[in-house]
């Protein structure tokens, strides 16, 4: 991980191509990052996270990677697989 973290320090400041990519992708790794920091929380795993959802681990596993931009509905079944809830926030540009 300390790898990948060096090299990506590197490639924002030298790859304005790559800082940019990375930029415009800041909000899926943010809703990434907070449902991570939910699932940690409860103490579960994604698989526990699965089935209270009535869904497969790679369903969460696909959600958490940042690829996947998810329904509001699916976002919350997770938060209530979770013991969270829901909220959305919007926020200037």
């Amino acid at each position: 991980m300390i790898e990948f973290q060096t090299l990506h320090e590197k490639w924002l400041k030298h790859d304005p191509a790559y800082a940019a990519e990375c930029h415009a992708m800041e909000p899926e790794f943010a809703l990434a990052r907070e449902l991570i920091r939910a699932r940690t929380a409860a103490g579960m795993t994604q698989e526990q996270v699965a089935d209270r959802m009535g869904t497969k681990q790679t369903v969460v596993a696909r959600l958490v990677s940042g690829r996947a931009k998810p329904s509001t509905r699916t976002l919350e079944r997770y938060a209530e697989a979770t013991a969270h809830r829901l909220k959305i926030t919007f926020e200037p540009a």
